[in-house]
Order: structure tokens, then sequence, then C-alpha cells
């Protein structure tokens, strides 16, 4: 792996010449006017010459939008009388341009790993996948409501990230995490990173990997039975009002709906964002619903995090990113929830 040493002012400066070739984004900030059409709610395109500015933490927008587009078109189709496409159905195509997403966290960057599980055989989010080059920020810092290393990540995580900054004191150190990111750095001239800085950085990743906790990995193991019974589903179901901020905010959530969109003959299938949240997400078209109550629609969100995902691929649906605990409106907690799970007998 190829490790470098830049500056903040290549910094912006290698952001800006990539600028040049590809579509490039990263957060928006709250005073920046509204993004471009082009550009995932969150989210700013970057143009001009500011330098980047990142917040503390996870932004407040993931990046699921970029592989999850919110909504996204499956296929297009026409009703006019007499057209020859009458009744055929066509996919879009699909854009083979890199989009370079810049000032991602560790957390996010291993969602779309956990999302590829489910989704390895869907063309739509294997082709966002592939067009898209996630450069990593570590975190110096971290929100009082993060705890990725509960679930697994860390602040200093590199996984899932084609290039990884890491700030040091007079600048950061660039590692290259996947062919994607070695592309993008191939043509610019920089400096290799000093050893010492190398071993201090995965000193650093070695402490942090020490200090990560196992104990929810105990859930793995628990009987379902039990969790599904437990006596804390009540009092939270009734608490929760089924909002559905926590599932939209959430970069491991990805259920979604399909419908047909028809205007003025011309006609698109699309796919869009829905929540296990919503009483109508599972009702059935004989009236029946499964989860028409709402602790059952609490309990399955969060056993399925917790339980019915890592019992399916191995590891958590959650990040530990926080987003949901910053913006409950009535501050459900998730590390309460497994707080609460791990003490169930």
């Amino acid at each position: 792996m190829k490790v470098f040493k830049i500056t903040p002012a290549e910094l912006d400066a290698m952001i800006q010449e990539w600028s040049k070739a590809h579509p490039v984004y990263a957060p928006a900030l709250a005073k920046q006017p509204a993004a471009s059409p082009d550009c995932a709610p969150g989210w700013s395109r970057v143009d001009g010459n500011a330098p980047l500015t990142l917040p503390v933490g996870p932004p407040p927008a993931s990046v699921k939008t970029f592989f999850f587009p919110q909504p996204e078109t499956l296929l297009t189709y026409t009703l006019e009388n007499n057209h020859p496409d009458k009744g055929l159905m066509r996919e879009p195509a699909k854009s083979q341009g890199i989009q370079v997403v810049v000032g991602v966290r560790p957390c996010d960057a291993r969602s779309v790993l956990l999302n590829n599980l489910p989704y390895q055989e869907d063309p739509f989010f294997q082709a966002n996948r592939q067009r898209t080059a996630l450069i990593g920020f570590t975190c110096e810092q971290t929100r009082s409501t993060c705890f990725c290393t509960q679930m697994g990540g860390s602040p200093l995580g590199s996984e899932g990230l084609d290039l990884v900054f890491s700030r040091t004191r007079d600048g950061f150190i660039v590692e290259v995490g996947s062919a994607k990111g070695e592309a993008l750095v191939a043509d610019l001239d920089l400096a290799p990173a000093d050893e010492s800085e190398i071993s201090a950085l995965a000193a650093r990743r070695q402490e942090e990997v020490k200090a990560s906790s196992t104990e929810l990995d105990t859930l793995k193991g628990r009987e379902l039975g039990k969790l599904y019974d437990a006596p804390l589903w009540q009092p939270l179901g009734e608490s929760c009002i089924n909002c559905g901020a926590c599932t939209f905010i959430c970069p491991t959530c990805y259920c979604f709906d399909i419908q047909d969109e028809v205007v003025r003959g011309q006609g698109r299938r699309i796919r869009y964002w829905d929540s296990c949240m919503f009483p109508l997400y599972s009702l059935h078209t004989s009236g029946h619903n499964p989860r028409g109550q709402k602790v059952q629609r609490t309990r399955n969100r969060f056993l399925h995090k917790l339980k019915y995902f890592p019992d399916r691929f191995g590891p958590f649906s959650c990040v530990g990113c926080g987003r949901c605990v910053q913006d409950c409106p009535v501050n459900i907690d998730i590390r309460e929830v497994m707080t609460d799970l791990l003490a169930v007998e």
C-alpha cells in the first residue's frame, strides 16, 4: 500500500484537480445554498477554490444516497399510442464516469460494505459502487453520540475507503486503499510519508483495536425468542412516534418501495426509500399487517440491526455513527437499547 504526505494546501489543490475531470462532492455546510440538481441532499458539488471544511464526526447526511439515489429510476417506458416503443421497458443508461465523494468518515465507509452484503446481486447498487470513489478522513475528534468502536469500527478505520487521509501536526498522511484511489493520485507529484509517521498511525490504530468493545458479540449467540419477548419493547414502542427519521438518516437502512410514475404518456419505474417504521410498509394486499402495532415495528428495527442481520451475514447492521441518537425527536438511544438487551435473562 502506498502512503504519501501532503499539506492542507496540497489537499485543496488535489480536490480542485479532481473536480476538473470528475464530479466531486463534499458535505454541505449549513450556510451554503441549496445543492445543485445533480447533487445528493446534504452534499455539495465542489466548485471554486474554497478550502475543504469538514464537520466533527460524521456529516449530517450519510453516503447512502450515492448508492441508493432517492429516487432511482429502474426502467423507462412510453404509453403513447402509435409509438414504436409502446409497451417496451428499458433500463436507463448507467453513468460510466467516476464520481468522487470527499469527506467520508470511517463509519460511513463501513456502511457501504455492510449494505453490499444483501445487495451483492443488485445491478444498480453495484453500478453505483463501481463508479463512486470514497475519499475518507479519519476522526481526530468524535461526537458524544459516536459509538463506532462498540460496533466493530474505529475512528481511524480505513476499510471501504479508496483514499484515507489522517491528520498530522503539519498536514495529512494519505493511504491508498484501492485501484480507484491509486488512479486518482497517479498523476500527482506526492512525497512519500516518513516511516516514523506511518508507524505512529499504525500504533494508534492498534490502541483503538485494544480499546474496542466486544461485549455486544454475545447478542449474536443469544436465543432469539428471549430477545423477541423482552419486556423493554413495550415502553420503547409506546414512546416511539414512528416518524421514520432514524431509518432515513441511517447509513445501513436500505428498505425501499417501487412505484410507477407516468407524466404525459412517459413512464418510469422508480425505487425510493421506505421505512419499516411505517405501518404501510408491511401491509399485505389481503389487509393483514404482521407489524400493525408500533411496538412490533420498533422491535423489528432494532432486532434487524442487532440480531437478524448478524445471524444472516455476520456483522451488526449498525456502524455507530450516532445520527439516530442525535435526531430522534423522543430521545430513543440505540446504545441504551443494546445495554437493555444484554441484560435480558
